[in-house]
């Protein structure tokens, strides 16, 4: 969940959803929150734990859904009747509330995967996850944010050594799969970071990473400087983080 208070009233966006209207319910009340005061959603690609309850939700909260042409194409269109969805692409900034958004293009098996960069005036935050490895693009789309929210999802030795099939250790550490934690490093040390101040590291697998590998592989890129490190749960997730210095 994103929000600002730049404006007059709180703008809440909502960033995929993989899960129905009763468990984000459940998880918006940790955060002091109800499904009402969202504003709306935005979705990064079509693989079901970041699309799987979005139409869903945005059916029975009427709220508009942004999302690429391709990930409509492979989105489930049982709930998306009477769902207002709007179409972005990469370059196209689009507002929402006191938000610009700016979608940005990235390697991974979907159809046409886009991550976000969301800024309001004061302050801006990137997100990257699910993406399989570095690009110009994406440092160029992330550098100078105030704010980061970065994959880092396998240990390359774990998965080597996991239980899993050899085709899912290909895809997951192929060049359309997922960050490992040397990967998200390098990204973070090429970024432009003059102004990053707090780092959220995420979507770390439960099988093949720990918050210990994901910490040991970032504290070198932010020696000396005063950027916040939080490593995000899959089950729990985070407290509110402020992106304002």
């Amino acid at each position: 969940m994103i929000s600002s208070h730049a404006g007059r009233t709180a703008t809440h966006v909502m960033l995929d959803c993989g899960f129905g209207p009763r468990e984000l319910s459940r998880r918006l009340a940790r955060l002091e929150m109800s499904p009402e005061q969202i504003a709306g959603i935005i979705v990064t690609h079509e693989h079901s734990d970041h699309l799987g309850g979005v139409f869903q939700v945005a059916q029975q909260l009427k709220l508009p859904v942004w999302l690429s042409f391709g990930s409509l194409q492979n989105a489930p269109k049982e709930h998306l009747s009477g769902v207002e969805v709007h179409i972005c692409r990469d370059g196209n900034d689009f507002e929402m509330g006191d938000f610009t958004i700016s979608p940005y293009t990235v390697p991974h098996d979907a159809l046409e995967p886009v991550q976000y960069t969301i800024a309001d005036g004061n302050s801006k935050l990137g997100v990257l996850t699910d993406v399989g490895h570095a690009t110009p693009h994406l440092i160029s789309a992330l550098s100078g944010c105030d704010a980061l929210l970065l994959e880092f999802n396998h240990d390359t030795q774990m998965l080597a050594r996991s239980a899993y099939p050899g085709w899912l250790k290909s895809r997951i550490s192929g060049p359309f799969g997922h960050l490992s934690n040397d990967a998200a490093a390098e990204i973070l040390r090429e970024i432009d970071k003059a102004r990053l101040h707090t780092l959220i590291a995420a979507h770390l697998s439960q099988r093949n990473n720990t918050p210990d590998l994901v910490r040991a592989a970032i504290e070198p890129e932010i020696a000396g400087t005063d950027i916040a490190l939080t490593i995000a749960d899959q089950i729990t997730g985070s407290d509110w983080i402020s992106c304002v210095r």
